[in-house]
């Protein structure tokens, strides 16, 4: 069959959407890929050549009194016609929407060609845009269970959010080696998303002097806008460290981490979850619905990880409780066994294989 699979906007949607289109791939369809116009898509899709890639206009949903509201409407309303004509020339028979609003118009397209219309959901809260496109799909795929209840009306199955293909544990001195860091040191992964986070940051920076005679060296993916920032600190202090905005293949940097420091992104949830990476959440507070916090709550509840609400972090905090797990590797084993409970048993097949029988269904009908 042919697919099209929405997934721009933030590595939460691309991420899995790319590990949907790759089990499609191997299994024989045809796959396109719509992303946003935002440079972390194509960062992200750099290096990857076997899917028809087309970018749709940015569309985030403004407050109904913002003067941006028309703009929304406008790209909304360009994305649609793009959706459509590129529809005419590809001929899918099944669209996936991955989340936002970038996907909410391929979606509709879809619907509107008469074709089977999905949308994966990977947060236990659903954003605005699934909860609307959700009543013109034939069914919705779930990362996590507790987000049934938020779609009654509409058919839900708990897929898990997909993990990239190439996300394969490695050897852990080889994968610090090709960081340039010590084989045998505890080792703390922070990172914020796909695009950083200040906040993160902040934290880790205030938290390294409450560090100091602690083993302990760093990798820490700090976006962009700090990359500099964040380096000169860990110099400062004396802290080995490997530091980059962004990384590409990060089954090299899992698999060197011990722990880690993070948002609580479903994307980077199950991406942790599948190589049993315990750590620390601070969920992003400005988050729609505060649905980081109720992700870090799943993880919390069963021992995979330690919440801690960004309002309340402090350096001298965060320290504790970077110490308190790295001077008891019992505590990191006992979590790092509760995470990978948690970790998505092949959700990209089960999404494709929905995707296949919903199309299949059609065809005999």
């Amino acid at each position: 069959m042919n697919a099209v699979i929405a997934c721009g906007g933030t590595g939460g949607h691309l991420f899995p959407g790319i590990a949907v289109a790759e089990v499609l791939r191997d299994r024989g369809h045809e796959v396109m890929l719509l992303i946003s116009e935002k440079d972390i898509d194509a960062l992200a899709l750099s290096g990857r050549t076997t899917f028809q890639v087309e970018k749709l206009p940015t569309v985030g949903l403004p407050s109904a009194f913002s003067p941006a509201f028309f703009g929304f409407i406008r790209r909304f309303c360009e994305s649609l016609s793009l959706c459509r004509s590129l529809y005419r020339k590809f001929k899918p028979q099944v669209v996936l929407g991955m989340g936002g609003f970038t996907s909410t118009a391929p979606v509709l397209a879809g619907r509107i060609r008469g074709i089977a219309t999905f949308i994966h959901e990977s947060n236990a809260v659903p954003g605005k845009a699934n909860r609307m496109t959700a009543r013109v799909v034939n069914a919705v795929m779930l990362g996590f269970k507790e987000c049934a209840p938020f779609f009654p009306k509409t058919h839900t199955e708990v897929t898990g959010t997909p993990v990239r293909t190439e996300l394969v544990r490695l050897d852990r001195k080889v994968a610090r080696q090709k960081l340039g860091l010590h084989e045998d040191l505890p080792t703390l992964l922070v990172m914020g998303g796909s695009q950083g986070a200040s906040g993160i940051n902040q934290a880790l920076i205030k938290s390294v002097p409450f560090l100091q005679g602690v083993p302990l060296q760093v990798i820490h993916l700090s976006g962009t806008r700090d990359e500099r920032l964040v380096a000169d600190n860990y110099r400062r202090e004396n802290v080995p460290a490997y530091i980059a905005a962004f990384y590409h293949r990060m089954e090299e940097i899992y698999s060197a981490a011990d722990l880690f420091v993070a948002r609580a992104g479903a994307a980077s949830l199950a991406e942790f979850a599948a190589f049993s990476l315990p750590g620390i959440l601070i969920p992003f507070p400005y988050a729609t619905d505060d649905h980081q916090t109720r992700n870090a709550e799943i993880y919390a509840r069963v021992g995979a990880a330690i919440l801690l609400k960004e309002s309340e972090v402090t350096g001298e905090l965060l320290a504790r409780k970077i110490r308190e797990l790295i001077q008891d590797p019992q505590l990191i084993q006992q979590m790092a066994a509760n995470c990978s409970r948690l970790a998505p048993k092949d959700a990209a097949g089960l999404v494709a294989t929905t995707m296949e029988k919903y199309t299949t269904h059609e065809a005999r009908l």
